[in-house]
């Protein structure tokens, strides 16, 4: 039965919304808190993950499903990926949102939210795919799923602009919540860190199993050979999941021989990245991360080959670190595929110890952090806004 106008006017703003990973998780808390800000009693349903579910959404489905990067990977998953898009749908389209609103995740979200749009719901795409950096035909697809896309980094409104397409920069949430300058003695008091511990060495070797799959063992080979060089190191390794943790934990107790060497945790990944002298991560907001805290640090990656050469082949940059990326230019090193090595990334770690607080470094990284602080909150409620205000507000 069609809702009055009375009914439409007082029932609370509901909201879909679809994350697909940690960083969405985390991007995704802030929107619903800054929406909350605004419309406390708005509801928020779809996709989400712990922190999100922490701000008060209604996640139908985990959000680890979606937690799959690359070609060949998706592969091995996409009948399931599919059936849960359907549904989703489905449930989405019977519950008429006020608004969708995808949160990075392109190759789920964008179907859907065509699919959405096209029945009539608004939508906004939260982060850019990576347009600037591969992928720019895309664009045009992107405007046909979205009303407006929420911009985190300054070189993507213009792009936007110059298509036709309504965006909003809302700068990056992580730049506002970490200081210019890092508090390391109270992180490694945080964490419990014995005083005088030299070097101490964070290593993030990804959110998804896939990735620990592919990056774990070499890590921790890597900080095998820079124990050989400084046996007084010590090893911090933040876990997203409890099963990353777990899958981590065994390799360590394989590959290593100096176990005690590590301290493996659930989370605390902020704490680890300011309390470290250097970080060895793999690449993804992470890195973001790490350039926000004036870290050095070394990015690795690997992925299937076949996946890695697709990517290759459609990229238009040099880099894919977010810090080399943001800056224009390489100002942290990039280890990929066959040249990370263990060897290659202890040298490149111990490089990175040697200089420290290299000016110009530095100096990139500050640049960075100041590029991305915006009032993300009041930039969200502007977006947001039309499509939530009673008609008369509109």
């Amino acid at each position: 039965m069609p809702e009055s106008a009375s009914q439409v006017l007082s029932r609370a703003p509901l909201i879909g919304i679809v994350a697909g990973e940690a960083s969405g998780d985390l991007l995704g808390a802030g929107f619903i808190e800054a929406v909350r800000s605004q419309w406390p009693d708005a509801r928020f349903v779809g996709i989400g993950g712990p922190k999100m579910l922490s701000a008060g959404m209604d996640s139908l489905y985990p959000q680890e499903l979606l937690a799959v990067r690359g070609y060949v990977e998706v592969l091995g998953r996409l009948r399931q990926l599919l059936r849960i898009r359907e549904r989703l749908g489905q449930q989405l389209l019977q519950a008429r949102p006020d608004v969708f609103v995808g949160v990075d995740a392109p190759d789920f979200n964008l179907a859907l939210e065509r699919r959405l749009k096209r029945a009539g719901i608004p939508v906004v795409h939260y982060v850019s795919p990576s347009i600037w950096a591969w992928r720019r035909k895309r664009i045009k697809g992107i405007g046909r799923a979205a009303d407006r896309v929420l911009a985190l980094f300054p070189m993507e409104p213009p792009l936007y602009q110059a298509a036709g397409i309504p965006v909003s920069y809302v700068g990056h949430p992580l730049a506002n919540h970490l200081p210019l300058q890092p508090d390391t003695l109270a992180a490694r008091k945080a964490l419990r860190v014995e005083p005088g511990v030299h070097p101490l060495i964070t290593l993030m070797p990804g959110s998804r199993l896939a990735e620990i799959e592919h990056l774990g063992v070499l890590f921790i080979r890597a900080a095998e050979r820079l124990l050989e060089r400084h046996p007084t190191a010590r090893f911090l390794v933040p876990l997203a999941t409890r099963p990353t943790l777990d899958l981590f934990t065994r390799m360590l107790r394989i590959q290593s021989t100096h176990f005690d060497r590590f301290t493996v945790m659930h989370g605390h990944a902020h704490q680890a990245l300011e309390a470290c002298d250097v970080a060895l991560i793999a690449s993804g907001t992470a890195t973001l991360e790490a350039a926000l805290l004036k870290k050095p640090m070394v990015i690795s990656y690997r992925m299937p080959w076949l996946s890695y050469q697709l990517m290759r082949w459609r990229s238009y940059l040099p880099y894919v670190g977010l810090p080399n990326i943001l800056a224009g230019r390489f100002i942290v090193p990039e280890l990929l595929q066959r040249a990370a090595t263990p060897a290659a990334l202890a040298a490149a770690l111990e490089q990175q110890l040697a200089n420290p607080e290299a000016s110009e470094q530095q100096s990139a990284y500050l640049a960075i952090h100041q590029s991305l602080q915006v009032d993300t909150a009041a930039a969200i409620i502007d977006a947001v806004r039309p499509y939530l205000a009673p008609p008369s507000a509109r």
